[in-house]
């Protein structure tokens, strides 16, 4: 959500703000801005719409020479998308600049307090009042000003400054909004997030909250809220750069759903030695595994429906209480943790603020945490006790497919881990386990390899209006994935409900030609959605289902079947959302959507 690139050195700055901003797109924004110093003022350029448009407007940066700027996606707050509230923001003499992610929660007063000292307000955002802050408290120091205003803001931000007084020198600094410093032989950078460095640097600096960098051409100095210098350690980053590219494909969506097998691959692998499973960084002795009384998973999004796929399963291999929570609910319902609780924390960037939010309180009430974060180094990986990365590599689309399956996987090995320690599972159906996990990503490809059915289908239904998506057990954990995944790229109405749940209300919205998905890959419970999807058939719906390979009883009341490879229905989710993905996918092109960026969404919520 809104991106934030920075940089000061030897080259062009416009050119680099320009393609670290192009990087940074799949984060959400509605308008971008550049502002670069010459040497004698500085020149900005913003426009409301994709970057794009600035890029033309600024001949690709040519327009604004000068070797030291800062550059902004806003993902609209406060204020409607437009020129006049696009980011970079001005003081009153254009002196000072700045750009800013977050929210200031405080900034009506704030606002008031500057108005009546004779500030005027051009935009409605809170950032403009950052940048006349800082000219109110501006006494030729830098560092000095930044902190005052530091201590008068409340709320979430990261922000990049530039001074003319101090023509060699960039300033950035955090509080619960992601900001990496990058360094290199050409200089030096600030982002929002990796991919934007990338093709500058590897070596990376995450700051912390309330931290404070300063940036020459020649080299970086940290400091904390009391102004006192830091010494910090790089971060070498091994990401592919390719990762960050289409490679060939239409859009970054479709790449990822087919770096799928490889994503799974590379988190299952470390894990399994041996016919065990291995989770080095868990960092749990046996018996306080065994000791572990309650288990707490909570994320926001698709994160969240991973760790509802979890409850059934942590629950039916080791036999541990799970409830799984929504980041944005659970820091406001004082939740009870009691002794021997861990709670599980699921981000794929690992800067979701509702999520860091809930991780604080967790670690506030003195209850183990574990984050399983796709993003090294991000805020949860460092403030969480111990940490279990997922190995999906930069994931660019909005709607995540590759993050998602990869969550799925690590917590298909924590709860294999704790049953096997817990004595809950037998050494037999353990190792048919492991055997059913290093068949998913062959299995993952092969679904993927048939993806022009899916797309046939999908073509008769790009003007649905609505769509149901129904399951019982973990299938219903399924197709709440796979209803985000449509609504949120195609914008067509989706719900997922339990299937057992239809005639509590459900299926009085089932009329003539109304497309109902189907989800059955849990033994006990097929003849039951059996059932139930003759109930939604016999109202006029027209059915998609989704079903392990030999259910052919489901062509007696489906119209149309997508077949799942056999494996341990305790995994099916991994195999059962791949046609999901696809769907919504194709439904999403077909209705010429951009499938990569939907609207009004962001790739990293790092606001409440």
């Amino acid at each position: 959500m809104c991106g934030i690139v920075g940089y000061i050195g030897t080259c062009q700055a416009a050119p680099v703000l320009l393609d670290g901003l192009s990087k940074l797109e799949y984060r959400g924004y509605d308008s971008a801005g550049i502002a670069v110093y010459d040497g004698n003022k500085i020149q900005m350029q913003k426009a409301m719409g994709r970057l794009k448009v600035l890029e033309e407007m600024t001949q690709n940066g040519a327009t604004l020479p000068g070797t030291v700027g800062i550059g902004h996606t806003r993902w609209a707050t406060h204020g409607a998308p437009s020129d006049l509230n696009a980011h970079p923001h001005f003081n009153k003499d254009h002196s000072i600049v700045v750009v800013h992610n977050g929210i200031i929660e405080n900034y009506l007063k704030l606002k008031k307090k500057l108005m009546s000292k004779g500030y005027e307000f051009l935009s409605e955002t809170d950032t403009e009042v950052i940048a006349h802050m800082l000219d109110y408290y501006y006494n030729g120091d830098p560092l000095a000003t930044i902190t005052k205003v530091m201590h008068r803001m409340e709320g979430s931000y990261a922000l990049g400054i530039l001074f003319r007084d101090y023509p060699d020198e960039v300033y950035a600094v955090r509080k619960d909004s992601p900001l990496i410093v990058g360094t290199s032989k050409s200089g030096n950078l600030i982002a929002s997030d990796v991919p934007a460095v990338l093709k500058y640097t590897r070596d990376v600096y995450f700051l912390e909250n309330e931290e404070i960098v300063k940036l020459t051409r020649d080299g970086l100095h940290f400091y904390n809220i009391d102004e006192e210098e830091l010494e910090k350690e790089a971060t070498h980053i091994d990401w592919d750069m390719n990762a960050a590219e289409k490679g060939g494909y239409e859009h970054f969506m479709l790449k990822e759903m087919h770096e799928q097998p490889k994503a799974v691959k590379d988190t299952l692998t470390p894990r399994i030695k041996n016919g065990d499973v291995v989770i080095e960084e868990l960092g749990m002795t046996d018996e306080e595994i065994r000791a572990i009384r309650k288990i707490f998973i909570v994320a926001c999004g698709s994160a969240y429906h991973t760790g509802v796929t979890s409850k059934y399963i942590f629950e039916k291999l080791a036999r541990i209480p799970v409830e799984v929570d929504l980041a944005s609910e659970f820091r406001y319902r004082d939740p009870i943790l009691p002794e021997n609780t861990l709670v599980v924390i699921v981000s794929q960037s690992g800067e979701t603020a509702d999520t860091l939010a809930a991780l604080r309180l967790a670690k506030e009430k003195g209850v183990r945490t574990l984050g399983i974060v796709n993003v090294v180094g991000s805020s949860i990986a460092r403030e969480a006790d111990n940490v279990m990365y997922t190995w999906a590599g930069p994931e660019i689309a909005v709607a995540t497919t590759k993050a998602y399956s990869t969550q799925l996987i690590a917590q298909y090995l924590l709860a294999m881990k704790f049953a096997k320690v817990r004595g809950t599972v037998s050494q037999n159906d353990f190792d048919a386990m492991i055997q059913s996990l290093e068949r998913l990503p062959e299995q993952i490809s092969l679904l993927l390899s048939h993806k022009e059915n899916v797309q046939r289908f999908a073509n008769r239904y790009l003007a649905a209006e609505h769509v149901f998506f129904i399951g019982r057990g973990i299938d219903y954990a399924i197709s709440m994935e796979g209803s985000l995944k449509l609504k949120e790229i195609s914008y067509i109405h989706s719900e997922a409900y339990a299937a057992g749940e239809l005639k509590h209300g459900t299926i009085s919205l089932i009329e003539d030609g109304r497309l109902v998905v189907a989800v059955l890959t849990q033994p006990e419970l097929y003849k039951k959605t059996i059932s139930n999807i003759q109930e939604v058939k016999t109202r006029g719906a027209f059915v998609m289902a989704v079903t392990t390979v030999g259910n052919t009883e489901v062509e007696k009341v489906a119209d149309y079947v997508v077949y799942l490879p056999e494996t341990n229905p305790i995994f099916a989710n991994s195999l059962a959302i791949i046609p999901l993905q696809l769907f919504g996918y194709y439904v999403s092109i077909g209705r010429g959507l951009d499938v990569d960026k939907p609207r009004n969404l962001a790739k990293s919520v790092t606001v409440e």
